[in-house]
């Protein structure tokens, strides 16, 4: 029995003294293991795409357990040819190139609506009389190709406007600014700002969305398979990726990181750029308004899917005869996230 006991006992001090030493591995935490996907902007780095670059830097995907690859794309890059090539997971999209998946019977389809208005706007040199679209009459309209098979020909048809006020816009200020008398087209976040810079005053900015052009824009396309395997996965990017706008929306010095990434990556973004962006970002509601102000940032819904795609029809920009619920899943939004 003493010998028992001595055996016990000396297994107990053993125990004892090990404790301390085995103690720390034993707290030592796990490394997280963390699930990758890939997501591509259709430009450079910008405020535009803050709310991205705010999820990274805020360690918001690793917070739902995400190493998020955040690619930033270029003129060189067509960002819907990777996903189709399973190049990468998701891109930035919009409410027109869903449409041509649809088209096209191409499996792929949108989960989120970032912005609930088209940035995309036209400007007029201050002075010049255009206050509106209805007096965009009688000017020269600079306008690329790709707005002329897009929004162009809806204003055309609401305002009473003609073809041949287009002329074509080569993405360089110099016409409009030779010109005043010209109207160019732009995005609310950088084009004026240049302008004003240039003219030293703030141009006429018309927002084609407050035309009643109901296009969705930097939404977030997926292909049907991943979407649907992964449920969880692309539920928890969506999630984060909404809190990252949430947060970069506010501004201030919980962004600055964020804003640090955007202009490592594209360095001809500055600070002065950056806050102006988000000024009018914030101001014309582009992020939150509309079905954003009761369903949260990225919201969605039937009704205003259909009227974007029967307001193309009736001016042939989309054919008659798609099916519009193909174009995208509520699923993943209307969560209210960053709800105001």
């Amino acid at each position: 029995m003493s010998g028992a006991f001595r055996l016990n006992r000396r297994a107990a001090l053993g125990l004892a003294i090990a404790a301390p030493l085995l103690a720390p591995l034993a707290r030592r935490p796990r490394a997280q293991v963390l699930d990758k996907l890939s997501f591509q902007t259709d430009w450079r780095a910008q405020a535009e795409h803050g709310g991205y670059y705010q999820a990274v830097a805020a360690g918001l995907y690793k917070k739902h357990g995400i190493e998020c690859d955040l690619r930033q794309g270029g003129p060189s890059l067509n960002s819907s040819q990777l996903l189709l090539a399973g190049r990468v997971d998701m891109i930035m999209s919009n409410s027109f190139e869903v449409f041509t998946y649809v088209r096209e019977q191409a499996p792929f389809f949108t989960i989120a609506a970032v912005f609930q208005k088209d940035p995309q706007v036209l400007i007029a040199h201050p002075g010049s009389g255009v206050t509106g679209f209805e007096q965009l009459k009688g000017h020269t309209l600079l306008i690329s190709n790709g707005a002329r098979v897009t929004y162009w020909p809806y204003l055309r048809k609401k305002y009473g406007l003609s073809d041949s006020q287009v002329r074509p816009y080569n993405f360089n200020m110099a016409p409009f600014l030779a010109d005043p008398n010209a109207v160019q087209q732009g995005f609310l976040s950088s084009e004026p700002y240049s302008i004003a810079q240039a003219l030293g005053k703030e141009p006429m900015v018309l927002l084609i969305a407050d035309a009643g052009f109901s296009a969705y824009q930097a939404t977030i396309a997926i292909g049907r398979k991943l979407a649907s395997e992964k449920k969880d996965l692309i539920q928890r990017f969506v999630d984060a990726s909404l809190e990252g706008w949430a947060q970069y929306l506010k501004g201030g010095p919980a962004t600055e990181a964020a804003n640090a990434l955007i202009k490592q990556a594209n360095p001809e973004q500055t600070d002065d750029r950056i806050a102006y962006a988000i000024k009018v970002l914030n101001a014309r509601g582009i992020v939150l308004s509309g079905e954003a102000l009761k369903g949260g940032i990225g919201a969605m819904s039937d009704a205003r899917w259909q009227v974007f795609y029967d307001s193309m029809v009736d001016v042939e920009v989309l054919p008659k005869g798609l099916n519009v619920r193909d174009a995208y899943t509520l699923e993943f939004v209307n969560k209210g996230i960053g709800k105001p």
